[in-house]
């Protein structure tokens, strides 16, 4: 089917532009360079926060933007729009992934979805422990779920860094972690960040969010009047004191994994299309542009509507999103004295030895209690080096840090952040690098 894709593919006509872009577009679909495009906005806000530009390149995230309506009006910073606002479709596209993991991918099964969701727990509650264990009754104490969540973009390129060294098991298995700990920071976001509740806008954003399941009951189809209506939710959460991002979390979770045409439809109908576009009546056929719409339709709706849009906003996300908020929230003056506050280390301890040993605590007891294997390949050191690789918090991490703490303490906050995700990184990836190659023999039987 592939091979017979790409020979469809190579009779559309190939200009200029195409041949320009091609390796672009392989780029773009390289799941790993995610990370590098990630890293270099990182080291560039960096760099430029600690140069003699740091005045203009930090004052310009604070520029107001708004607009006005009658009597209603909004206005923010320019920051304030990319954490609340793009960052909306990034949580969207994580509650895409959710419901796709949930509904057809690792998690949907019982056993297979244990060890995963065991290590995400420990590596959840670890981090946060140690953190308050520093900071309890402390002016930080409210940036606890700093060090909770992984970044799956970071953990990926590390992995992919290392190629072979790393067991496909134990991909799948940070790569189900890294789920499970976005539904964790999506809580911790929701029930530990949320403060002023403005009821009348938060009614607003049930009733979009049920106009959108009677939609979907009615079998409204147009992407347009979903896109609509969610911004409309978007705005009433932003409104009523949820964080707006919970909106975009919803939505992705709402968002039908199934097909509306079985594939069988689907291909009656595009044999059906090619009957008619190698007729000899083709060009005298009336309404040719209403049977082109309908094919086109028909091709789309082969396929579920998330599947459609986890490929259509990735790369949006991935390499758009992502790096505009590493450079609006990366941006941060290198001061050692910073580095060894307390909210700084209490964040390192989390992320460097709270995330990698209730990773390993957690998968050790999962195991240990019969409810969870190992997988093929898969040994307890490449679950220690993996644990190191979850502490890289970075995205997700600064995201929680804006909310939580202010001024001075979110400074320090970010300082730890990239000093864990770094040291974490460096002593994952040093781990897995020396972890002898495991070798399945025919029987299945795993030799070092």
């Amino acid at each position: 089917m592939a091979k017979q894709l790409h020979e469809n593919s190579t009779l559309l006509p190939q200009e200029p532009v195409h041949r320009l872009l091609r390796p672009l577009v392989r780029f773009l679909h390289i799941e790993a360079a995610s990370g590098v495009v990630l890293l270099c906005c990182s080291l560039v806000a960096v760099a430029v926060a600690n140069s003699p530009a740091a005045q203009v390149f930090l004052g310009f995230w604070e520029t107001p933007l708004g607009f006005e309506i009658g009597e209603f009006q909004i206005r923010h910073s320019l920051k304030h729009w990319i954490n609340d606002g793009l960052m909306a479709i990034f949580f969207f596209v994580i509650g895409l992934e959710v419901k796709r993991e949930l509904a057809i991918g690792d998690l949907r099964d019982i056993r297979r979805a244990t060890l995963p969701v065991a290590a995400a727990i420990g590596g959840m509650l670890l981090p946060a422990g140690a953190y308050l264990a520093l900071q309890y009754g402390q002016p930080g104490e409210r940036g606890w779920g700093i060090p909770m969540a992984t970044d799956i973009a970071f953990v990926v390129g590390c992995m992919a860094v290392l190629g072979p060294r790393v067991p496909s098991g134990l991909r799948v298995m940070l790569l189900s972690l890294a789920i499970v700990d976005d539904i964790g920071a999506i809580l911790v976001i929701a029930l530990g960040y949320t403060s002023g509740l403005n009821t009348s806008w938060l009614v607003a954003g049930f009733v979009g969010i049920a106009l959108i399941l009677l939609m979907q009951r009615l079998g409204v189809r147009g992407f347009l009047a979903y896109t609509v209506l969610g911004s409309l939710i978007w705005l009433a959460f932003h409104e009523s004191g949820v964080h707006a991002t919970i909106a975009g979390v919803i939505l992705g979770l709402m968002t039908p994994a199934t097909a509306y045409l079985e594939q069988s439809v689907g291909g009656q109908l595009l044999r059906q299309a090619s009957d008619t576009l190698h007729g000899g009546s083709w060009t005298s056929l009336p309404n040719r542009t209403a049977q082109i719409r309908q094919f086109r339709r028909a091709t789309r709706e082969t396929i579920s509507p998330l599947e459609y849009l986890i490929e259509l906003l990735h790369p949006w996300v991935a390499f758009g999103i992502m790096p505009v908020f590493a450079l609006a929230n990366a941006g941060v003056v290198i001061d050692t004295s910073a580095l060894f506050s307390s909210v700084a280390m209490a964040i390192v301890l989390g992320l460097l030895v709270g995330k990698p040993l209730g990773v390993l605590l957690f998968s050790w007891l999962a195991v240990k209690l019969g409810v969870a294997d190992l997988p093929t390949g898969v040994r307890w050191r490449h679950v220690i080096g993996g644990g190191f690789l979850a502490g890289i918090g970075f995205t997700m991490a600064l995201f929680i840090t804006s909310l939580a703490l202010k001024e001075e303490l979110e400074q320090a906050a970010k300082v730890g952040v990239l000093a864990g995700s770094v040291l974490g990184a460096m002593v994952g990836m040093a781990i897995l690098a020396t972890a002898p190659k495991s070798k399945v023999g025919p029987t299945g039987a795993i030799a070092e």
